[in-house]
Protein backbone atom coordinates (compact mmCIF):
# COMPACT_ATOMS: atom_id res chain seq x y z
CA UNK A 1 0.00 0.00 0.00
CA UNK A 2 1.57 3.74 -1.37
CA UNK A 3 0.91 6.34 0.21
CA UNK A 4 3.49 8.98 -2.61
CA UNK A 5 3.21 12.30 -2.17
CA UNK A 6 0.70 12.21 0.30
CA UNK A 7 1.40 14.75 3.38
CA UNK A 8 0.51 13.36 6.56
CA UNK A 9 0.96 14.59 10.64
CA UNK A 10 0.89 12.05 13.54
CA UNK A 11 -0.37 13.51 16.81
CA UNK A 12 0.95 11.38 19.82
CA UNK A 13 4.15 10.64 17.60
CA UNK A 14 6.51 9.92 19.53
CA UNK A 15 5.38 6.98 22.13
CA UNK A 16 5.21 3.36 20.61
CA UNK A 17 1.98 3.75 18.55
CA UNK A 18 2.84 6.87 17.13
CA UNK A 19 6.31 6.04 16.19
CA UNK A 20 4.79 2.81 14.74
CA UNK A 21 2.73 5.14 12.12
CA UNK A 22 5.83 6.96 11.27
CA UNK A 23 7.92 4.91 10.54
CA UNK A 24 4.64 3.50 8.01
CA UNK A 25 4.07 6.53 6.67
CA UNK A 26 7.43 7.09 5.56
CA UNK A 27 8.05 3.32 4.21
CA UNK A 28 4.80 3.75 2.62
CA UNK A 29 6.51 7.15 0.73
CA UNK A 30 4.57 9.80 2.06
CA UNK A 31 6.12 13.22 4.20
CA UNK A 32 5.36 13.11 7.51
CA UNK A 33 5.31 15.69 10.19
CA UNK A 34 5.05 14.38 13.93
CA UNK A 35 3.67 16.07 16.85
CA UNK A 36 3.91 15.37 20.89
CA UNK A 37 3.98 17.03 23.58
CA UNK A 38 7.40 15.35 25.01
CA UNK A 39 10.37 16.78 22.99
CA UNK A 40 11.52 15.24 19.82
CA UNK A 41 13.69 12.27 20.00
CA UNK A 42 16.90 11.97 17.72
CA UNK A 43 15.46 9.28 16.24
CA UNK A 44 12.58 10.65 14.22
CA UNK A 45 13.92 9.65 10.44
CA UNK A 46 13.05 11.80 8.06
CA UNK A 47 9.99 13.00 9.45
CA UNK A 48 9.59 16.69 11.17
CA UNK A 49 9.23 17.11 14.59
CA UNK A 50 7.13 19.44 16.42
CA UNK A 51 7.78 18.27 20.26
CA UNK A 52 6.44 20.19 23.48
CA UNK A 53 2.85 21.08 21.97
CA UNK A 54 -0.27 20.51 24.07
CA UNK A 55 -2.61 19.67 21.58
CA UNK A 56 -5.34 20.06 24.05
CA UNK A 57 -5.13 23.89 24.12
CA UNK A 58 -6.66 25.51 20.62
CA UNK A 59 -4.08 27.58 19.75
CA UNK A 60 -1.24 25.37 20.06
CA UNK A 61 -2.52 22.60 18.13
CA UNK A 62 -3.66 25.23 15.87
CA UNK A 63 -0.03 26.56 15.65
CA UNK A 64 1.48 23.18 15.36
CA UNK A 65 -0.73 21.81 12.57
CA UNK A 66 -0.44 24.89 10.77
CA UNK A 67 3.75 24.60 11.28
CA UNK A 68 3.74 21.28 10.21
CA UNK A 69 1.43 22.04 7.06
CA UNK A 70 3.82 24.82 5.75
CA UNK A 71 6.97 22.23 7.13
CA UNK A 72 5.06 19.84 4.18
CA UNK A 73 3.66 22.15 1.81
CA UNK A 74 0.49 21.23 2.55
CA UNK A 75 -1.88 18.82 4.19
CA UNK A 76 -3.32 15.66 3.08
CA UNK A 77 -4.08 13.46 6.43
CA UNK A 78 -4.20 13.50 10.06
CA UNK A 79 -3.94 10.55 12.15
CA UNK A 80 -4.89 11.46 15.96
CA UNK A 81 -3.17 9.18 18.25
CA UNK A 82 -2.04 11.59 21.15
CA UNK A 83 -4.09 9.90 24.38
CA UNK A 84 -3.45 8.09 27.67
CA UNK A 85 -4.57 5.22 30.36
CA UNK A 86 -5.19 5.50 33.94
CA UNK A 87 -6.92 2.42 35.46
CA UNK A 88 -8.96 3.02 39.02
CA UNK A 89 -12.14 2.51 40.20
CA UNK A 90 -14.73 4.93 40.92
CA UNK A 91 -14.21 4.37 44.56
CA UNK A 92 -10.65 4.64 45.05
CA UNK A 93 -9.74 6.69 41.99
CA UNK A 94 -9.92 10.89 41.65
CA UNK A 95 -12.45 12.75 39.93
CA UNK A 96 -9.81 15.01 38.19
CA UNK A 97 -8.54 11.78 36.18
CA UNK A 98 -12.44 12.11 34.29
CA UNK A 99 -10.70 15.44 33.37
CA UNK A 100 -7.71 14.64 32.54
CA UNK A 101 -8.37 12.01 30.75
CA UNK A 102 -11.10 14.05 28.93
CA UNK A 103 -8.32 16.31 27.62
CA UNK A 104 -5.30 13.85 26.51
CA UNK A 105 -8.01 11.80 24.77
CA UNK A 106 -10.66 13.26 23.16
CA UNK A 107 -10.08 17.10 23.20
CA UNK A 108 -6.57 16.69 21.89
CA UNK A 109 -8.63 14.77 18.47
CA UNK A 110 -11.27 17.64 18.63
CA UNK A 111 -8.51 20.54 18.82
CA UNK A 112 -6.11 18.79 15.95
CA UNK A 113 -9.03 18.07 13.95
CA UNK A 114 -10.39 21.53 13.40
CA UNK A 115 -6.86 23.14 13.11
CA UNK A 116 -6.59 21.03 10.40
CA UNK A 117 -9.56 21.68 8.78
CA UNK A 118 -8.79 24.14 7.05
CA UNK A 119 -5.70 22.24 5.19
CA UNK A 120 -6.91 19.01 4.25
CA UNK A 121 -7.87 19.03 0.11
CA UNK A 122 -11.77 18.14 -0.74
CA UNK A 123 -11.87 15.12 -2.22
CA UNK A 124 -8.98 13.53 -0.76
CA UNK A 125 -8.60 14.48 2.83
CA UNK A 126 -8.31 12.14 5.51
CA UNK A 127 -8.60 11.83 9.36
CA UNK A 128 -7.99 8.28 11.62
CA UNK A 129 -8.29 8.48 15.13
CA UNK A 130 -7.51 6.05 17.91
CA UNK A 131 -11.17 4.90 20.02
CA UNK A 132 -10.68 1.71 22.02
CA UNK A 133 -12.58 -1.82 21.71
CA UNK A 134 -13.46 -1.12 25.56
CA UNK A 135 -15.32 1.90 25.18
CA UNK A 136 -17.63 -0.72 23.48
CA UNK A 137 -18.76 -2.04 26.97
CA UNK A 138 -16.84 -0.91 29.54
CA UNK A 139 -15.29 -2.99 32.61
CA UNK A 140 -14.74 -2.08 35.99
CA UNK A 141 -11.51 0.32 36.22
CA UNK A 142 -11.83 2.10 32.77
CA UNK A 143 -14.83 4.32 33.05
CA UNK A 144 -12.78 7.42 32.54
CA UNK A 145 -10.92 5.96 30.11
CA UNK A 146 -13.85 4.10 27.86
CA UNK A 147 -15.75 7.22 28.37
CA UNK A 148 -13.08 9.64 26.82
CA UNK A 149 -12.41 6.82 24.35
CA UNK A 150 -16.54 6.68 23.70
CA UNK A 151 -15.94 10.83 22.90
CA UNK A 152 -13.34 9.98 20.02
CA UNK A 153 -16.24 7.80 18.57
CA UNK A 154 -18.83 10.06 18.28
CA UNK A 155 -16.59 12.79 17.21
CA UNK A 156 -15.37 9.92 14.69
CA UNK A 157 -19.12 9.73 13.41
CA UNK A 158 -20.43 13.40 13.43
CA UNK A 159 -17.17 14.62 11.95
CA UNK A 160 -17.54 11.77 9.08
CA UNK A 161 -20.72 13.22 8.80
CA UNK A 162 -19.95 16.85 8.36
CA UNK A 163 -17.02 16.29 6.14
CA UNK A 164 -19.19 14.24 3.55
CA UNK A 165 -20.15 17.06 1.33
CA UNK A 166 -16.17 18.08 1.31
CA UNK A 167 -15.23 14.40 0.59
CA UNK A 168 -12.99 13.85 2.96
CA UNK A 169 -13.26 10.63 5.35
CA UNK A 170 -12.84 10.06 8.99
CA UNK A 171 -12.53 6.54 10.63
CA UNK A 172 -11.27 5.59 13.79
CA UNK A 173 -9.90 2.46 15.19
CA UNK A 174 -11.01 0.46 17.89
CA UNK A 175 -7.96 -1.17 19.62
CA UNK A 176 -7.83 -3.80 22.11
CA UNK A 177 -4.40 -4.18 24.08
CA UNK A 178 -1.60 -2.82 22.06
CA UNK A 179 1.71 -4.65 22.55
CA UNK A 180 4.01 -1.72 24.47
CA UNK A 181 6.46 -1.66 27.21
CA UNK A 182 4.15 -0.19 29.62
CA UNK A 183 1.61 -2.85 28.96
CA UNK A 184 4.04 -5.82 29.69
CA UNK A 185 5.47 -3.99 32.61
CA UNK A 186 1.56 -3.51 33.85
CA UNK A 187 0.96 -7.06 33.09
CA UNK A 188 4.08 -9.42 32.98
CA UNK A 189 2.19 -12.74 32.99
CA UNK A 190 0.00 -11.87 30.22
CA UNK A 191 0.66 -13.76 26.49
CA UNK A 192 1.70 -10.91 24.67
CA UNK A 193 1.63 -12.93 21.31
CA UNK A 194 -2.25 -12.37 21.87
CA UNK A 195 -2.48 -8.52 21.84
CA UNK A 196 -2.10 -6.51 18.81
CA UNK A 197 1.33 -5.18 17.57
CA UNK A 198 1.92 -1.55 16.75
CA UNK A 199 2.98 -2.58 13.78
CA UNK A 200 -0.34 -3.86 12.81
CA UNK A 201 -2.12 -1.20 13.69
CA UNK A 202 -0.12 1.31 12.10
CA UNK A 203 -0.95 -1.15 8.93
CA UNK A 204 -4.50 -0.63 8.88
CA UNK A 205 -3.78 3.26 9.52
CA UNK A 206 -2.01 3.52 6.16
CA UNK A 207 -4.69 1.39 3.82
CA UNK A 208 -7.27 3.91 5.74
CA UNK A 209 -4.93 7.31 4.30
CA UNK A 210 -4.72 4.93 1.15
CA UNK A 211 -6.90 5.64 -1.87
CA UNK A 212 -7.89 2.28 -1.69
CA UNK A 213 -10.10 3.38 1.37
CA UNK A 214 -11.72 6.42 -0.24
CA UNK A 215 -15.27 4.96 0.25
CA UNK A 216 -14.90 3.75 3.82
CA UNK A 217 -15.69 6.85 6.90
CA UNK A 218 -17.70 7.21 9.67
CA UNK A 219 -16.39 3.36 10.46
CA UNK A 220 -15.09 2.04 13.80
CA UNK A 221 -13.24 -0.74 12.89
CA UNK A 222 -11.49 -3.10 15.64
CA UNK A 223 -8.50 -4.53 15.42
CA UNK A 224 -8.67 -6.86 18.57
CA UNK A 225 -6.18 -9.82 17.51
CA UNK A 226 -6.46 -12.37 19.97
CA UNK A 227 -7.56 -10.38 22.61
Amino acid sequence: MRLDKQRIVVTGAFGTLGAAVVRAALDAGAAVAAIDRAPVPANLGAAHGFGGVDLADAAAAKHAIDGAADALGGLDALVNIAGAFRWETLADGDPETWDLLYRINLRTAVAASKAALAHLPDGRGRIVNIGANSALKAGAGVAAYTASKSGVMRLTESLAEELKPRGITVNALLPSIIDTPPNRADMPDADFDRWVKPEQLAGVIVFLLSDAASAITGALIPVTGRV
